[in-house]
């Protein structure tokens, strides 16, 4: 109702009867609400259990499919073809506690398909499917998935265990942590400012079923130690990666959520990360320069054999040239030599003609008669 026009009456009715008539109504209401939030969160709950048996048996393709209606919106499609979304996703309506798991689950079933070997993948939930969800995290697509079924699009209402294994996983699988970065940013930035205006928060959550507004500073000890651990993730893992190494030691350094100890604790673990990369460069320098100088001493080497080589090729092919050189000396001395035999003009007679004229002769002459012995 109405004053003038324009002021809402904050004063009861005059007529009781229509008093006790809208406190019943509303009674009514609040108790039907209740009793299907109750029934809601125990068939999540039956759900998740399902899901998660599954998951543990390795049954990845079962277990995601078991989990999807619950964190998907309902839809309807109309007589062209156009879908349109109906409904909230059931997760959405859920307690604080179902929603940590149910998410965490699911999250943790995307780790798992996306470690899955690429045949091995496609094998169980076809070439495009396994793509598609490979994709889906790579590209960190999950983030705005979760936060639009779960927390109707509103990034400072993600429960900070759900941010810390949505950050953890894109740190393990992401193609690149600049996404991871703007995310986690829109996060502590939407979270470091709660929003104060409580009555539409209400009047939606009684309209459609959704819990009451969500604390997103670190009103518990529990909050603070999320935020603590998301502030870990943010500076000393994503930055870092990124080769933000100045600006993750200004953030600490200026942080309103690090007490003393904390932020004393931070940075020396950014200082030893620092120390630790600065090592790793020395070593891979090192590295690269022990490989050149190994490269360098075996070309030496390489360059030393071929000369000797050579050298040995050189004095064999020498070795041949004097062998050669030689024989052919010899060839020439002995083409040179003067032949001191017969002279093959005058031939030799036959045996019998020469034995007889030496006969004859010998014949013909009287040897010298001895002289008497006295």
């Amino acid at each position: 109702m109405a004053f003038n026009g324009s002021t809402p009456s904050l004063l009861p009715p005059n007529d009781s009867g229509s008093s006790s008539l809208s406190s019943s109504q509303l009674l009514s209401a609040s108790m039907a609400s209740s009793t299907s939030s109750r029934h809601g969160s125990s068939q999540i709950s039956k759900i998740y259990r399902q899901s998660s048996t599954l998951f543990l048996t390795r049954r990845l393709p079962e277990s995601l499919s078991t989990i999807i209606p619950v964190i998907t919106a309902p839809t309807t499609t109309d007589s062209n073809g156009n879908v349109s979304v109906v409904d909230q996703a059931p997760i959405a309506k859920s307690s604080r506690t179902t929603r940590i798991k149910v998410w965490s689950l699911y999250l943790t079933i995307l780790n798992a398909i996306v470690e899955l070997d690429g045949e091995e993948g496609k094998a169980a939930f076809g070439t495009q499917e396994w793509r598609n969800l490979v994709t889906k995290v790579r590209d960190g697509i999950v983030w705005e998935e979760v936060v639009q079924n779960g927390y109707r699009g509103v990034e400072g209402d993600v429960d900070a265990d759900v941010v810390i294994n949505l950050a953890t996983l894109l740190l393990a699988h992401a193609r690149t942590q600049h996404l991871n970065q703007q995310r986690l940013e829109a996060y502590l930035a939407a979270a470091r400012t709660p929003n104060l205006d409580l009555t539409g928060r209400f009047n939606e959550s009684s309209i459609r079923g959704a819990s009451p507004t969500r604390s997103v500073g670190t009103d518990t000890p529990r909050d603070l130690n999320a935020r603590v651990k998301i502030l870990e993730l943010y500076t000393l893992h994503v930055l870092l990666r990124n080769d933000e190494w100045e600006y993750a030691r200004d953030f600490i350094s200026s942080s309103e959520v690090l007490d003393e100890e904390r932020r004393d604790a931070f940075l020396a673990a950014l200082q030893s990360l620092e120390d630790e990369r600065e090592e790793a460069a020395q070593r891979e320098q090192d590295l690269a320069r022990e490989k050149e100088e190994k490269l360098k001493a075996d070309l030496e080497e390489a360059r030393k054999r071929r000369i000797e080589s050579e050298e040995r090729e050189a004095r064999r092919l020498e070795e041949q040239r004097e062998a050669r050189r030689l024989e052919e000396q010899r060839g020439a001395r002995a083409g040179s030599e003067v032949d001191y035999g017969v002279d093959s003009s005058h031939p030799v007679q036959s045996n019998g003609s020469a034995n007889g004229k030496a006969n004859g002769s010998a014949g013909g002459k009287s040897s010298p008669s001895k002289p008497a012995a006295a």
